[in-house]
């Protein structure tokens, strides 16, 4: 079977299913609020909040390199991504159960499930990735994908604005931790919902070269950084400017630590955050045919150091909550553009591969995330910010040695 445009619009529209109601999802199990905030009133650390934070927007990625040789093997990988979706669905349905009884449970015990059941929910989300990835990349047409993921952050933003004043009603109307056990219920019934999409994709095979074992994924690995140059700043754009996705988890935790940020104060950041991502995706829409993924980068990288710089120059400020607004413009961008490199660097036979590898570029955000809960727990915020804009400030570096034409 030959990717076509009819194959291809079914897959486009497969893949639009599955991102509507992932969006309608997302607020429900929100990794920069809801999670992090679950975590403070859980009674967690800062220290543990780091821990989380690493996990979820590290050490899952991180685990991509481990996947990738088995699945680089594999011909298709429908089957590979349902079953990393179904186990995120498991993680949130337990996430549900595990808050429902906490009254009765140790705190100490709901602190190690939380880190057990969102491991798994962010390693089967690494999982799942590669096969996403890999999927779209070769059964939707090359001229059909930035369009894809601009009006995929358009459609999205849109209903994630609806679902995100869905998930501040829950927070507002339930106390803790009924408020966590229904939020997480509504997110796995929504996430199963949006996997319906992945059962309609057709998948085009594509049979790449066998991996056999670790030591020549390993001396693969190798080669490929050392002649790839595109992939190898790719790696090191990823490894300074994703971290810049770590940054609003622990401005939750500055939240609750300096203005005593309550429940409906979460929901109203993750308004802002929602409503900075609409906007954003929007206007890469309407410009996806202008706007190159560089320039988005170099918007990504400034923004990035403005956020942490306005809290070190206005500590206490009343415009703080206004910073989630700019984090949903970081987010969407460096997300568009992320993504959209990594396809234009691929090619059927490697993308698998090159998705796996990619996870290496979730080794210093990882890192940071959990040196961060301890810094911040053993000298303040102020260094933390400051290590921040410092490490934000490499990337521009790979972003002007990137060279992406498009």
């Amino acid at each position: 079977m030959e990717l076509n445009k009819q194959i291809s619009k079914n897959n486009y529209y497969s893949f639009l299913w599955h991102a509507v109601f992932l969006a309608l999802a997302i607020n429900f199990m929100d990794v920069d609020t809801i999670i992090p905030a679950m975590m403070v009133d859980a009674g967690g650390s800062a220290l543990h909040l780091g821990i989380l934070t690493s996990i979820m927007l590290g050490g899952g990625k991180f685990a991509q390199l481990f996947f990738a040789p088995f699945l680089n093997n594999q011909p298709s990988k429908k089957g590979y991504l349902l079953g990393g979706i179904n186990a995120r669905i498991f993680a949130l349905g337990g996430m549900a159960v595990l808050f429902y009884f906490s009254s009765h449970i140790q705190d100490n015990f709901i602190i190690w499930s939380i880190f057990i059941l969102i491991s798994l929910f962010s390693f089967s989300g690494a999982f799942a990735n590669i096969n996403y990835v890999d999927i779209l990349g070769k059964s939707v047409l090359q001229e059909k994908r930035k369009a894809f993921f601009s009006i995929k952050h358009v459609i999205s933003s849109i209903v994630v604005l609806l679902s995100a004043f869905l998930a501040k009603g829950v927070l507002s109307e339930y106390g803790y931790p009924i408020n966590y056990a229904t939020l997480f219920f509504i997110a796995a019934v929504l996430l199963g919902i949006a996997s319906f999409g992945f059962w309609k994709i057709k998948e085009i095979p594509a049979f790449n070269s066998k991996i056999d074992g670790l030591v020549k994924f390993i001396h693969i690995v190798i080669q490929e950084i050392r002649t790839n140059i595109k992939l190898r700043n790719y790696l090191f754009l990823i490894n300074t400017q994703g971290i810049s996705i770590v940054l609003m988890p622990f401005l939750i935790l500055y939240a609750k630590k300096i203005f005593y940020a309550g429940s409906q104060d979460i929901g109203n950041f993750l308004i802002l955050k929602v409503i900075g991502g609409v906007l954003t995706g929007s206007v890469l829409f309407y410009y996806s045919k202008k706007v190159k993924y560089q320039y988005m980068l170099y918007i990504t990288s400034i923004l990035a150091i403005l956020v942490p710089l306005f809290i070190l120059m206005l500590p206490g400020s009343m415009l703080f909550p206004y910073i989630f607004l700019a984090g949903g413009v970081i987010f969407t961008i460096h997300n568009v553009s992320i993504n959209g490199i990594l396809l234009e660097i691929t090619n059927n036979e490697n993308r698998a591969l090159y998705t796996g590898l990619s996870g290496a570029g979730s080794i210093i955000p990882s890192i940071f995330s959990f040196i961060g809960g301890w810094i911040i727990t053993e000298f303040g915020f102020t260094l933390f910010f400051v290590l921040f804009i410092l490490i934000i400030f490499l990337s521009f570096y790979f972003i002007y040695k990137i060279d992406c034409k498009k």
